[in-house]
């Protein structure tokens, strides 16, 4: 398992990767998926508080920094989190934070700052018992999210534990300082460590579906032939795949790669395949100025025509009506 998670790490983070071209799974797929920037607040509340957090389009986090809380969602018992506590909504959906359950409770809303600004403010007054959060949001496409964050469960706890997860400890203490003493280079330095944050609560999962044996994408990024034709989906979505290239591209017959793939990712070879095409030529429409033939050809179509179709049929609309609609204001 030591092995397995050093090469994710390698992954997420090699300055080698970078050098030799070799696709980074992870980051291409969280990449993705965004939308904007990530966010950061600080929260400073004194008992007794409740904060009511709505849905968010993308993920949202809490770290409480000081003091103690509780995480309430509808139907669920509430979670205590403690100093160093992280908690991660996968989908953003509406919860409550609070000193205890039955505290009173008004909606979340951050102090107003710049459009520039990544760091916004809230403090809750009061003579109680005082903690301070740092909550977060990362904007994402929750229209079609990535299979990759379907694996992660609707709220992740993860409690701060002495000698676990050594690196996302750092980068929440690096995160915090900057947060309360924001200096020049904020705005660079927090949406960073956000990202940061992100893939380091990622490899903290991981870890855990190993040791715990699970299948997912955990799995699949630990299985070489797997996380070899993962790779060369991401790096050349344009090539004509087959089960059978794919397959030979990893040394494995058509029928065991399939089945293999299809165990572990949770879909199979070519719908994954035509996943990660749509997603790119997305991309492309929304970032690039490409024309839209351009854009069919890095997506693995020969014609602007069969590109339209496939296109309409993944999003209910037209490659430049989509486009349009992205970018406008």
């Amino acid at each position: 398992m030591t092995v397995c998670l050093e090469n994710i790490a390698d992954r997420l983070a090699s300055s080698d990767d970078a050098h030799t071209g070799r696709v980074d799974v992870l980051t291409d797929a969280l990449t993705s998926m965004r939308t904007g920037r990530p966010a950061a607040v600080r929260t400073e509340a004194h008992a007794p508080w409740g904060l009511r957090f709505g849905p968010v389009a993308g993920a949202g986090f809490h770290i409480v920094l000081q003091g103690s809380c509780v995480v309430i969602e509808p139907g669920a018992d509430p979670i205590a989190l403690g100093p160093g506590d992280l908690v991660f909504l996968r989908t953003g959906r509406g919860h409550v934070l609070a000193d205890q359950p039955g505290s009173p409770v008004v909606d979340f809303e951050a102090e107003a700052t710049d459009d520039s600004s990544v760091i916004g403010r809230v403090e809750l007054p009061g003579t109680g018992a005082r903690c301070v959060l740092l909550c977060g949001a990362y904007k994402l496409d929750v229209e079609r999210p990535h299979p990759l964050l379907r694996d992660l469960p609707e709220l992740l706890h993860l409690p701060a534990r002495p000698g676990e997860h050594g690196a996302l400890r750092a980068a929440v203490d690096l995160l915090g300082a900057e947060v309360e003493h924001p200096g020049p280079g904020r705005d660079g330095i927090v949406p960073s460590l956000i990202d940061a944050l992100l893939m380091y609560l990622l490899r903290a999962w991981f870890a855990g579906q190993q040791a715990a044996h699970a299948r997912g994408w955990a799995a699949a990024l630990c299985d070489p032939p797997i996380d070899a034709a993962l790779r060369g989906i991401h790096d050349d979505p344009a090539r004509p795949w087959s089960v059978a290239s794919l397959g030979q591209h990893v040394g494995m017959s058509r029928a065991a790669f399939a089945r293999r793939f299809t165990d572990l990712v949770g879909e199979p070879p070519l719908t994954y395949l035509t996943r990660w095409r749509m997603t790119t030529a997305a991309k492309l429409l929304r970032e690039s100025g490409l024309p839209v033939d351009a854009v069919a050809r890095q997506a693995g179509y020969l014609s602007e025509f069969s590109f339209a179709r496939a296109f309409k049929r993944e999003f209910g609309i037209a490659p430049g009506g989509y486009r349009r609609a992205e970018r406008r204001p």
